[in-house]
């Protein structure tokens, strides 16, 4: 077993929030590098967290000799070079989602990653959350039965607020928007939680706030989504039986903060809360019954508990699968699996500028 697995970070919004702190709780996980695109960044985060090379070229990151697994945090537009970037060096690679623009890239960066031999995953953390990996068992001990819908629903007002600063996340070019950031997360739920695919999908994509001003006052239109409305179509699997599948996510609803997943079956409902938090109903009941679960707590200053708590969880399952020198992560989103996310977001892109229910494998 090696003794400490070296962590590169490339991007100091996320990852400052919520991956570095995690990793400072892994035994065997060494903070080595540190890169950022804005000037100060890179060297304010080494100095929070301890990091002993920081740069504003994430090349240096990529390639430094003592670190192992490099965690991309970056805007999806950059993710496609820097995978290609690490492949090449022989270094494994934790991706954000969405992980590329397309599939065509989606496909490029896990043939060149599985031709390099390396750890190759998505950062899809809440398959780590103690509450979704509960109800991933209950689902296939049959505590429902058949799935026959699923609805997946998250709410955010955060992006309602006019003021907030036009940055990369308004621009679809460089792949901002809800449905990238959040479907991606609902589309890898549905299919890990259930064992499925989905067949086709229908998607409407709206943008509320329309205008906003950058960083140098210029006033700039908002082109990429902030509210997104899907329908799926799911393959059957042991799991589903002719099901469905709906879902709505906004970044401008007033309200708290949420992201829950329901999911109807034939002999009952489960439901999903934000932090992994699981109720559930059977047949002939008309109440929901909290299941007893121990979720646990985020450490430190993570930020919102839904995502750190499942974070952390990663983060460990991580360093100790590179320590015992394996290149899988069990449970870990795949870049496999990011392909297929990858072809079910294509298909709701062009379901939206179409109009029309649009065939996943067409993609």
């Amino acid at each position: 077993m090696k003794d400490k697995i070296g962590i590169g970070i490339i991007g100091t919004g996320f990852a400052r929030s919520t991956q570095i702190p995690a990793f400072l709780e892994c035994e065997g996980a060494e903070l080595i590098s540190v890169s950022s695109g804005t000037p100060g960044n890179a060297a304010n985060t080494a100095k929070e967290f301890g990091f002993s090379h920081f740069s504003d070229d994430w090349r240096e990151t990529a390639a430094h000799d003592q670190v192992d697994i490099v965690c991309i945090t970056t805007p999806p537009v950059l993710h496609h070079e820097m995978v290609m970037f690490c492949a090449a060096n022989g270094k494994h690679i934790l991706c954000e989602k969405p992980m590329a623009m397309n599939a065509a890239e989606a496909l490029e960066m896990t043939e060149a990653a599985k031709a390099a031999g390396v750890l190759a995953i998505i950062d899809h953390e809440l398959r780590f959350q103690k509450g979704r990996k509960h109800a991933h068992e209950m689902l296939r001990n049959g505590e429902i039965g058949k799935v026959i819908h699923g609805k997946a629903n998250f709410r955010n007002a955060s992006r309602g607020n006019p003021d907030l600063k036009w940055n990369w996340w308004s621009d679809e070019s460089q792949g901002g928007g809800a449905l990238g950031a959040i479907g991606s997360h609902v589309i890898d739920g549905f299919r890990w939680l259930l064992g499925t695919e989905v067949q086709d999908v229908s998607c409407l994509l709206k943008t509320n706030v329309k205008k906003r001003t950058d960083s140098e006052g210029i006033v700039r239109p908002v082109t990429s989504d902030d509210e997104c409305n899907l329908i799926f179509r799911f393959a059957d699997s042991e799991l589903t039986e002719d099901a469905a599948g709906t879902s709505s996510i906004s970044m401008v609803e007033i309200g708290e903060y949420d992201f829950w997943m329901e999911l109807y079956g034939t002999e009952g409902t489960l439901v999903i809360g934000m932090k992994g938090q699981l109720e559930l109903a059977r047949k002939g009941e008309s109440k929901f019954k909290t299941v007893d679960i121990d979720l646990g707590e985020p450490k430190g200053d993570t930020g919102i508990g839904g995502w750190s708590l499942g974070f952390l969880e990663f983060a460990k399952e991580i360093t100790t699968a590179l320590r015992e020198k394996k290149n899988s992560v069990s449970g870990a989103a795949t870049f496999a699996d990011g392909y297929e996310v990858q072809k079910v977001l294509d298909a709701a892109r062009e379901s939206h500028a179409t109009g029309r229910r649009v065939s996943v494998s067409s993609q």
